[in-house]
């Protein structure tokens, strides 16, 4: 009865730590982030709004230092976007990611098209940890 007991804490215990360690497997390393948020002109039209944000998800495709690129508009119920309504997500490995992609021309012709159009921006890049 003592082994069996023995036993199920060795097993119990095993079973605790498998989903730990794939989580941390599965864990990237610190990345670089830059994060964009857009507020749109009032005269800005849904086909030129659509045609930023089609611009916007052409750059990693353009720009290889990009490794990550996701975009959503806002749906917060708390109202404290404050006119904010597009969030764009750019992951780079590193701070010479964006190094890169600050002067690249994909991205300087997308800072033509978007100007002009936009009521506010506003820029925060992190480091994950």
């Amino acid at each position: 009865m003592r082994h069996i007991k023995i036993l199920c804490l060795v097993l119990l215990n095993a079973t605790l730590l498998i989903p730990l360690t794939t989580v941390e497997a599965k864990s990237p390393k610190s990345v670089y982030r830059h994060v964009v948020l857009f507020a749109f002109n009032e005269d800005v039209s849904k086909e030129q709004i659509k045609e930023v944000e089609d611009a916007f998800g052409k750059l990693p495709k353009q720009i290889d230092t990009i490794i990550d690129y996701e975009f959503g508009t806002n749906v917060s119920p708390e109202n404290l976007n404050d006119g904010l309504t597009h969030c764009f997500f750019v992951t780079f490995k590193n701070k010479a990611g964006l190094e890169v992609y600050l002067p690249h021309p994909a991205h300087k012709k997308f800072v033509e098209l978007v100007q002009g159009k936009l009521a506010k921006v506003v820029v925060v890049d992190y480091v994950s940890k």
